[in-house]
């Protein structure tokens, strides 16, 4: 099969950046479907005037040219100037290196994923040259500009008048897609409840797996110290300052915390001053076999519709139970007592479920072993065969409405 892939970031030796979980999913997914004997090619959103194609093992990576006010995932910019980006990358309506690359490459099928510099326009124009299209919803672009639903410090429950008025075109043009894949049930939830989709032929769930070497390797403790772990961006929407103020309620002597992904020393000295005699070791950027040999309990304290975080696949390939809350995807693959443990997101509700783990070393071991034998894993290739079963649906379907 012949697929092409789009993608706002897709991380390479001339482009490295990496904001999110979903562009290492994407670049992994690509290189899987070549080693399986698919034909790839990949167009992400420009980072830098005048880029040029980039070959990345052995996949043709191509730059799209960003029509807007500055590039997506660059420096900040004030509120006016963001809305008139997003207001910009709304009304966008097609894209002209996917009509060529559709015209030279040929493919059966488009592959979108995270849409912000490249625009819904890719779908349109998949669309008008009859290549059949399939979404994975990887966050909230077609309801929510930052693509978070998250303001003010909670999640939110409803889609504001703002975020209505600077995504109705995006959310209209939902009626050229073929299919659609949400990474957990939630986040297809959330865009359905609001009437996106309704016309879309196919909807699927298809969770994350483990991208990366993590290794599943027991934790050793002689001291009887648990050890949680934090790994991922120190943003207050991921939690991590609601972990440490439960961490602060906890004798030292009972646990410590050690967080991995880079944190400024005004993040350092904040999150210091939030627990003074806690016992915090920061890592900065790791490898994630080296935090994951480091913790027994990874903790996923996210306070909105985190839709899929690679830290749960992460941790559940590492041998690793998981503490998560009750948002976005992370309640779904975490099962009481059986894989880890879910609770509320404040700080009171994290420190009585830190206590009940400390308290129950016993279950920590069963939990752990349990997932290193799980017979039943969830793994990338099974990923991988879900997607190349989607493509094939797609195309056939496609093949059947057109004879």
């Amino acid at each position: 099969m012949r697929v092409l892939i789009t993608s706002s970031i897709y991380p390479t030796p001339q482009a490295p950046k990496v904001v999110g979980g979903a562009e290492i999913f994407v670049r992994r997914l690509a290189e899987s479907l070549v080693d399986k004997g698919d034909s790839v090619e990949v167009i992400r959103a420009a980072s830098a005037p005048n880029q040029t194609m980039e070959t990345c093992n052995g996949i043709d990576v191509y730059s799209a040219p960003v029509k807007n006010v500055y590039f997506p995932f660059s420096k900040p910019h004030s509120a006016p100037v963001r809305a008139v980006w997003h207001a910009v990358e709304d009304w966008q309506q097609t894209s002209q290196l996917v009509a060529e690359r559709i015209r030279a490459f040929k493919p059966d099928i488009l592959h979108s994923n995270n849409l912000s510099g490249l625009t819904t326009g890719v779908w349109k124009t998949a669309s008008d040259l009859r290549v059949p299209v399939l979404h994975t919803l990887h966050d909230y672009y077609l309801t929510c500009p930052r693509c978070s639903r998250f303001s003010n410090g909670s999640a939110c429950a409803h889609t504001c008048v703002s975020c209505k008025i600077l995504t109705v075109n995006r959310r209209s043009t939902t009626k050229h897609l073929d299919a659609v894949v949400g990474v957990s049930q939630r986040i297809l939830d959330i865009h359905t409840q609001f009437g996106l989709f309704a016309d879309t032929p196919m909807r699927a769930v298809i969770r994350n797996a483990s991208t990366a070497d993590v290794g599943d390797k027991a934790t050793e403790s002689p001291d009887g110290v648990v050890t949680f772990g934090f790994i991922g961006r120190l943003t207050q929407e991921k939690g991590i300052y609601n972990l440490v103020q439960a961490v602060a309620a906890i004798p030292s002597h009972l646990m410590r915390l050690v967080v991995a992904g880079h944190a400024t020393e005004s993040q350092r000295a904040h999150i210091k001053s939030l627990a003074p005699n806690a016992r915090i070791d920061f890592l900065g950027f790791v490898a994630p076999r080296e935090f994951y040999e480091l913790v027994d309990v990874v903790v996923v304290p996210s306070v909105w519709e985190d839709p899929s975080p690679l830290v749960v696949a992460d941790a559940q390939a590492a041998g690793k139970p998981l503490l998560g809350t009750l948002f976005g995807g992370i309640q779904e693959v975490i099962e009481q007592d059986v894989t880890g443990w879910l609770t509320a997101p404040d700080p009171g509700s994290l420190t009585k479920s830190l206590l009940q783990i400390i308290e129950s070393p016993r279950q920590i071991s069963d939990i752990s072993q349990r997932l290193r034998a799980g017979l039943n894993k969830w793994t990338f290739v099974d990923v991988v065969a879900r997607y190349r079963d989607a493509f094939g649906h797609v195309k056939q379907s496609r093949g059947m409405a057109r004879s």
